[in-house]
């Protein structure tokens, strides 16, 4: 079978005729395959859903358990057939439960990616190369600017400010789903052991991973009655660390704390006018996307006969692949957010 016949765009997502079913599809459709629990991945509507155990709980969380009449679970490695074409998840690295869909019929295997990054994530099961005829890639950092750094880096960074500026509370904004829990833990793996704030937006999915035996240490919700200290907000978050959703910082909520100084995790801080446009005085890199030399490194490890390129910043990546001698092309799939990293 041509890999053409196997999985096609259409505009719901990518479809697999043979199966009858989307991989990640934008609408509601009848069967969809979900690589992992972030929403322009993960939609409700659906009649069926195939993923994780970790993705079918993120899901249910963030729609209601009712948000599917039928979901099915399958654990990474674990053989599903779809009307005969055989579907498995491998990990990839990006979030709990996030998993790459490895469809294969007759003598063809396409690897889906959905997001994926490589660098080591005590939050969710590291990624793992599946060789395949084609490698259907995203490609959110794919610009040779996008070299990510050490994320302990980043993180000592944090903790240096925060020891430097007692009086200012860090407010960091982090996605809820993913970024916050994988910064806590580097944050703890740094040695910080004090209590950790959150904004309310934050509290489900933490108490989800934690559900799902990722330890985060002590937490607590950024209001005066959790934190029980006396003196008003203003004094009782000095020198604290708060994670919130980026869109806080301009919220009245943001205005109980003392002279705070803006963080922003994500692998667009590492364009400085991003930074300066959001306001952000202390911009960490930190992204759960691959960065250049990840997606080119995952290309070699992988070894496909063909690149096809979902959605990001496919011209370059396409141009490198011809450069190797492997043959690459824009699936042009819309829907996907690329900037909510």
């Amino acid at each position: 079978m041509r890999p053409e016949e196997l999985l096609a765009p259409r505009p719901a997502g990518l479809y697999c005729a043979a199966g009858d079913f989307y991989i990640d599809p934008v609408r509601p459709v009848d069967r969809a395959v979900i690589t992992h629990g972030h929403a322009d991945h993960a939609r409700a509507g659906h009649s069926h859903v195939l993923a994780t155990p970790e993705t079918a709980a993120i899901m249910a969380a963030r729609y209601g358990a009712d948000h599917a009449p039928s979901v099915q679970a399958a654990a990474l490695g674990e053989v599903v057939r779809i009307n005969g074409v055989s579907v498995r998840f491998a990990p990839a690295g990006h979030v709990l439960g996030s998993a790459q869909a490895v469809v294969e019929h007759q003598g063809c295997r396409i690897v889906v990616t959905g997001d994926y990054k490589r660098r080591p994530d005590p939050t969710c099961t590291a990624f793992e190369p599946v060789p395949c005829d084609v490698l259907v890639s995203e490609a959110t950092f794919a610009l040779p600017v996008f070299r990510h750094p050490d994320d302990r880096g980043e993180v000592a960074r944090l903790l240096a400010s925060v020891q430097a500026f007692p009086e200012r509370t860090h407010l960091v904004g982090a996605y809820a789903l993913g970024k916050a829990q994988r910064l806590i833990a580097l944050i703890r793996a740094a040695g910080y052991d004090r209590t950790i704030y959150l904004h309310g937006a934050m509290e489900k999915l933490c108490q989800l991973y934690e559900a799902h035996g990722i330890a985060l240490g002590a937490l607590a919700l950024a209001t005066v009655r959790e934190n029980g200290r006396a003196g008003g907000a203003k004094r009782a978050f000095a020198g604290e660390i708060v994670i919130c959703p980026p869109s806080s910082f301009t919220d009245r909520w943001s205005q109980r704390f003392p002279d705070p100084v803006d963080c922003f995790a994500s692998g667009w801080m590492r364009i400085r006018q991003r930074a300066k446009q959001r306001g952000v005085e202390l911009p960490l890199i930190i992204s759960d996307h691959a960065d250049w030399d990840e997606l080119t490194a995952t290309i070699a490890d992988v070894a496909p006969g063909e690149v096809w390129i979902t959605h990001g910043r496919d011209d370059a990546l396409a141009r490198w692949c011809g450069l190797v001698g492997i043959k690459a092309r824009p699936l042009a799939l819309v829907g996907y957010d690329d900037e909510n990293e």
